[in-house]
């Protein structure tokens, strides 16, 4: 006869207890996944409603109102910049086509001018109106500029879209024609665009950006706020390829002392070795103080 051990009173409470104490603590776990969710999409939803009115006025015909979709654009990227949960956000937004802000930059904002001229006068004597877009003033060149290296910065994917719009000529070109404010966003573009991306260092290369640099710091007439400027992208693009032995950017050392002299080519490289455990701010005051010792150098 087979005897069953006696249910017991203790035991019994015990498990009760127990099941009356964890399923409060897994309704908590589930409201706090639904909550999270819910400020998950109400987020994402907050990215796209930003993208899509900056990148509406981005595609404006007139130029104030690309500037002011490239002022929404360069402020949301700056508020994204201070979470990594909208950065990751904001990279998986730039999966979809529409609101990719890179291929919209290059297409209205830094679109060669020569694509604005009027070739021909046949559309006087038709009854289909020209479509006029206004050029790109200076502001609305430095702004699209800054909101390409913020994109390229945070998504490493936007250096690859820039590539297939041929960022290098067209910041090169804009390098060597544009004012002193376009020029200075420009070279911080620079860096942005061939951080880690070899297709882009490539075609720096092939456009000579070296010697366009240089040229720029050289020049004792040049505004002296873009000599510090072109001071300071040296050093960090010396440092960035610091101990590269392969193509590209391979020759850059011996690009710079041929073409600033090895007092300053010694300078440069020893000053972009500066300490990478300096914090943020402290990183820049150093940037520039070193830009402006290898100003000196060239003016003694």
């Amino acid at each position: 006869m087979d005897l069953k051990e006696p249910l017991r009173i203790g035991d019994a409470n015990l498990e009760m207890q127990s099941h009356t104490e964890s399923a409060p603590l897994a309704a908590e776990a589930a409201v706090e996944e639904l909550v999270s969710s819910l400020n998950q999409q109400k987020l994402y939803r907050e990215v796209t409603i930003a993208l899509r009115t900056g990148l509406r006025d981005g595609r404006a015909d007139f130029s104030f109102l690309r500037v002011r979709g490239l002022r929404c654009l360069l402020k949301f990227l700056r508020s994204v910049a201070e979470s990594d949960s909208t950065i990751q956000l904001f990279c998986d937004s730039q999966s979809v086509p529409e609101l990719q802000v890179v291929p919209v930059l290059f297409h209205h904002s830094l679109r060669e001018g020569e694509e604005d001229r009027v070739t021909n006068l046949d559309h006087i004597f038709t009854v289909v109106p020209m479509k006029l877009t206004s050029p790109s003033t200076d502001i609305e060149v430095a702004l699209a500029l800054r909101v390409l290296e913020g994109c390229c910065l945070l998504h490493r994917q936007s250096t690859i879209l820039a590539h297939q719009h041929k960022a290098i000529p067209v910041l090169m070109n804009i390098l060597a024609t544009r004012g002193v404010l376009e020029r200075g966003a420009c070279l911080d573009a620079l860096i942005a665009l061939m951080s880690d991306s070899t297709a882009n260092q490539m075609d720096f290369e092939t456009y000579n950006g070296i010697e366009e640099v240089a040229a720029l710091v050289r020049d004792k007439q040049m505004d002296d706020n873009l000599r510090m400027k072109c001071g300071e992208f040296l050093l960090l693009l010396i440092g960035h390829v610091h101990g590269r032995d392969t193509m590209p950017m391979a020759t850059v050392h011996d690009d710079v002392r041929r073409l600033l002299g090895e007092k300053s080519a010694s300078l440069i490289w020893a000053a972009s070795q500066f300490g990478t455990t300096l914090d943020p701010e402290e990183r820049m005051t150093a940037l520039h103080i070193q830009a402006r010792r290898v100003l000196e150098s060239l003016d003694l």
